[in-house]
């Protein structure tokens, strides 16, 4: 690995070593096992929305989707917890190929309201299954993260599991865009007929990206889902895939660093915002707003121009 260039995500790496030591309230080490929960979920999201260019309101359902399938297998079938969230990542990724393939031809706005449509059909299910789902009352006891003979079943324990596979996320969609496909998605996002007149094949990179970034909002769902130890069909409300795409849009969309922080802002906004709780979509809707109109490259982005603009005199001087 180039140290250079990968000095940012090993100053993150040895930052998140650190935190446990220094915040050792169950509580706040509990807010940051959900950020890192919900920095998987958006940064799949960022790479669908920020480098292809393509919106998806229906990512709740494969994060439900993923807690679903890893909570049901290992409570009633005592499947180990590796191979239920394997069988989980498998599951999100062949149903987001069965949405993809039609969904995918569409663009814009028609295609919001196609994965909006298809998010729908899977919360409708989820509280009308009640033999299996539980229906509006969900599943309670579903078993703690465990890894063979490692019993994980304290906050540390899910902070360390959640953030390292959030670290291995990182790398890979880090690995993925500095590669061919990577600049594919770039184009994509520039345009699509370019793209496709350039030989880039467009139909077939829209569809992996969309299976993957289901994949990643899986992954944070089975973390959900064995964290709490409890699921309703309320994870996959449409309110939380408009959460993980303010996430996107507040952090930053075309920049991995943005899921995480914007993660980290819409997981404590809640806890600041607890009197205005029935205000909350109206909330989020403002916020997004405000972010378009004014910091349309998102937080990460305005603080990398900040930097630029003060490290630029200093610059000059050396030059």
């Amino acid at each position: 690995m180039d140290m250079t260039r990968h000095r940012d995500l090993i100053a993150f790496i040895i930052l998140v070593a650190f935190i446990p030591l220094l915040f050792k309230n169950p509580y706040y080490i509990n807010i940051l096992v959900f950020i890192g929960i919900y920095s998987i979920a958006a940064t799949g999201l960022n790479l669908l929305m920020g480098y292809a260019g393509q919106i998806s309101l229906g990512h709740a359902a494969f994060y439900a989707v993923g807690a679903y399938t890893s909570g049901i297998l290992t409570l009633r079938y005592q499947v180990p917890f590796p191979a239920a969230a394997v069988l989980a990542l498998a599951g999100a990724a062949l149903l987001a190929y069965a949405i993809g393939m039609p969904c995918l031809r569409l663009r814009g706005h028609y295609l919001a309201m196609a994965t909006l449509a298809a998010g729908e059909i899977i919360y409708i299910i989820l509280n009308a299954a009640v033999p299996v789902t539980g229906g509006p009352s969900g599943i309670a006891g579903i078993p703690s993260l465990r890894l063979g003979p490692y019993d994980l079943d304290t906050d540390t324990g899910h902070y360390a599991v959640v953030w390292c596979l959030f670290v291995i996320v990182l790398i890979l969609s880090r690995n993925i865009l500095d590669s061919r496909i990577g600049r594919a998605l770039r184009s994509l996002h520039s345009s699509e007929i370019a793209a496709g007149s350039l030989g880039v094949p467009v139909a077939r990179i829209k569809l992996q990206v969309f299976v993957l970034s289901a994949v990643y909002a899986a992954l944070a769902g089975v973390l959900y889902a064995h964290t709490v130890t409890f699921i309703s069909p309320q994870t996959a409300e449409i309110m939380f895939s408009i959460q993980l795409i303010t996430m996107v849009v507040i952090g930053g969309m075309g920049h991995l660093w943005g899921g995480v922080v914007g993660a980290a802002i819409v997981t404590v906004l809640p806890e600041l915002l607890s009197a205005f709780h029935d205000y909350e979509l109206v909330i989020y809707g403002c916020i997004l707003l405000i972010m378009v109109m004014f910091l349309p490259g998102g937080l990460v982005r305005w603080v990398q121009r900040c930097i630029e603009v003060r490290m630029a005199p200093l610059m000059r001087k050396r030059s």
